[in-house]
C-alpha cells in the first residue's frame, strides 16, 4: 500500500492506498445535469498514463507525427498538455488538503477542474490536486503527478489469480437508478442503462470495428447481442462473410476455433487483459461488465437471520429495465478508436468523421 505526501513539504495527502486498473469511465461526460457517484472505491488508486486536463492544444495546431508519436492517429478536438500519471482516488481518501476558490472551474453544480488544480496542500500551500464533482462528471480527486510523491508503507496482497476472481469479485448490473440534480421538484430517479456500461461498451466497440476489418460481425444472442449488434449492424457494411465474436475467459468453455474475436476480462487489480491461446483478436471488457456476461444473474441478498429452507424460492421482483434501447459511450468511442494504430484506414476515419450523425441516430 502507498501513501502520497507533497512534493514541497513531505506533508501526508492521502491515508494508505492500494493500486487497481483505472477505469473505463474515468473521463466519461454522462448526460446533462446528472448526478454520478464517486469514480473510486475507498482505500484504491489508479494512474492514467496519459497527459489530461489544461492546458489544451487544438488539433490544427498539432503535426500529426507528433500526435502519433503520442499514440494517437486520428484527429481530436484537443489534446492535454498537462503532465501524464495523474492519480485518481477517491474524495474521502484525501487528507491534509483545501479547497482553492480562485480555482473554482465548473459551478453548474460543483467543481471540474478546467482552471486547474484546486486543491492545495495544508502545510505549504502548493497546488496538489483537482477536486471533480460537477453534474455528469464522476466524483473524484485528481492528485498532480509533478506534486505529489508516493511512499510504499505496506505490502500489498499479490493480485488474485483469475480462478478466484469470479468468488471475489462483483458483477457490474447493466441497469441503475439515475438521478438528476437541481430539479424543481426534488431528486428524480428512473432506471438507466450503467454509465459503465455504456462506457465499456464504447471502448469494446472501437475494438470490435478494428477487430471486424470492415466485414460484418455477429455476436452471442442475449444481453450481450442487445448491448452490441445494433450499433455493429449501422456501422459495418452488409454482404460480406461476417466475422463471429465469442464471450471467451476464466471458467469458460474453450472457445470455437472458429472464433475470429474474444471478448475477455480485464483483471480489476492489474489492468492486464485475459490471456488465450490463438490468432484471435482479444477486445477488453472490464472485470465487472465481463462477469455479469458470463453469469448474468444476480446475486440476490440473504435474509435478514437465518439460512432459506431447501427448496425454497426467493420471490424477488425483476430487475427495472430502461424503456430505451441501449447505446455505447460515444466519447469513450472515440477515446479509444483515435488511439489504435487502425483508425488511420479511411473507413474508420469516415466512422470518426460521422460520429454526430450516428449519436444523432441514436446509434450512440
Amino acid at each position: 500500500m502507498f501513501v502520497f505526501v507533497c512534493a514541497g513539504c513531505d506533508a501526508g495527502l492521502t491515508t494508505p492506498l492500494s493500486r487497481v486498473a483505472l477505469p473505463p469511465h474515468a473521463h466519461q461526460k454522462y448526460g446533462n445535469g446528472i448526478q454520478l457517484p464517486v469514480l473510486m472505491e475507498s482505500g484504491t488508486f489508479a494512474v492514467d498514463p496519459e497527459p489530461w486536463g489544461p492546458p489544451w492544444r487544438a488539433w490544427k495546431d498539432t503535426d500529426p507525427d507528433e500526435a502519433a508519436a503520442r499514440g494517437i492517429y486520428a484527429p481530436v478536438h484537443a489534446l492535454s498538455d498537462g503532465a501524464p500519471g495523474a492519480i485518481v482516488i477517491s474524495p474521502g481518501d484525501a487528507r491534509g488538503t483545501r479547497l482553492v476558490p480562485e480555482k473554482g472551474g465548473g459551478y453548474c453544480c460543483g467543481l471540474d477542474g478546467a482552471d486547474g488544480p484546486n486543491m492545495a496542500c495544508e502545510s505549504c500551500g502548493l497546488a496538489v490536486a483537482s477536486r471533480i464533482d460537477d453534474c455528469s462528471l464522476w466524483q473524484a480527486v485528481w492528485l498532480a503527478p509533478n506534486t505529489v510523491r508516493r511512499i510504499l508503507v505496506d505490502a500489498d496482497d499479490p493480485p488474485l489469480p483469475w480462478g478466484e476472481l469470479a468468488a471475489e469479485g462483483k458483477g457490474a448490473p447493466p441497469f441503475e437508478p439515475i438521478t438528476r440534480w437541481g430539479s424543481r421538484a426534488g431528486s428524480n430517479h428512473w432506471w438507466s442503462w450503467s454509465p459503465q456500461w455504456e462506457a465499456a461498451a464504447g471502448r469494446a466497440l472501437a475494438h470490435l470495428l478494428v477487430a471486424s476489418e470492415g466485414r460484418p460481425v455477429t455476436v452471442p444472442d442475449g444481453l450481450i447481442n442487445e448491448v452490441f449488434q445494433r450499433a455493429l449492424d449501422v456501422l459495418l457494411p452488409e454482404g460480406l462473410p461476417a466475422r463471429r465474436a465469442v464471450l471467451a475467459g476464466p471458467g469458460l468453455p474453450v472457445p470455437d476455433t472458429d472464433a475470429d474475436i474474444l471478448l475477455v476480462p480485464e483483471h480489476p487489480q492489474t489492468g492486464e487483459t485475459w490471456t488465450h491461446a490463438g490468432p484471435a483478436y482479444a477486445v477488453p471488457l472490464p472485470y465487472g461488465v465481463w462477469l455479469w456476461l458470463a453469469s448474468p444473474e444476480p446475486n440476490l441478498p440473504n435474509p435478514a437471520s437465518g439460512g432459506m429452507p431447501h427448496g425454497v424460492l426467493r420471490d424477488n421482483p425483476p430487475m427495472p429495465r430502461p424503456g430505451y434501447l441501449f447505446r455505447a459511450d460515444s466519447g469513450a468511442f472515440r477515446h479509444t478508436l483515435v488511439r489504435l494504430p487502425a483508425s488511420s484506414s479511411p473507413w474508420l476515419r469516415e466512422i470518426l468523421e460521422n460520429l454526430t450523425q450516428h449519436m444523432r441516430a441514436r446509434v450512440f
